[in-house]
């Protein structure tokens, strides 16, 4: 695919196995690690905590990145869209306040795919 996903438009050519451009993300969907995450700002993490989904690779490249082991490099697994869902779901019955989406733009087509599938009854948070 030629990535038109992010507002830098790089134009990366995201294939199964490679990714080149910002993310530096191949064309499957990458995730580092989905959990409850206490350490949000209060109004996300709520008391339970946020359901937080940490996406690899990510589009920014801030100097002052606290997550830069997923962000900048390739931490993490591939999963199916299928999987997302049922991660949605996993976290919203573990009483997640929400679903907290982490460096998800290069993954929007996965996402809405996987929301497609299952929807939470809880806010979707875009963080990026």
């Amino acid at each position: 695919m030629i990535c038109t996903l992010c507002p830098r438009n790089c134009g990366a050519e995201r294939t199964a196995e490679h990714g080149s451009g910002f993310c530096g993300m191949p064309a499957g969907l990458r995730v580092a690690r989905a959990m409850l995450h206490q350490w949000e700002e209060p109004p996300i993490s709520g008391t339970n905590g946020a359901g937080t989904v940490f996406f690899s690779g990510c589009t920014l490249r801030c100097c002052f990145c606290q997550n830069f082991s997923v962000s900048r490099n390739t931490v993490g697994s591939e999963i199916s869209e299928k999987r997302l869902s049922e991660l949605f779901r996993e976290l919203e019955d573990k009483g997640a306040h929400n679903i907290n989406l982490v460096n998800p733009t290069h993954y929007i087509p996965q996402i809405l795919n996987a929301l497609e599938r299952y929807r939470p009854k809880l806010p979707i948070v875009y963080n990026s």
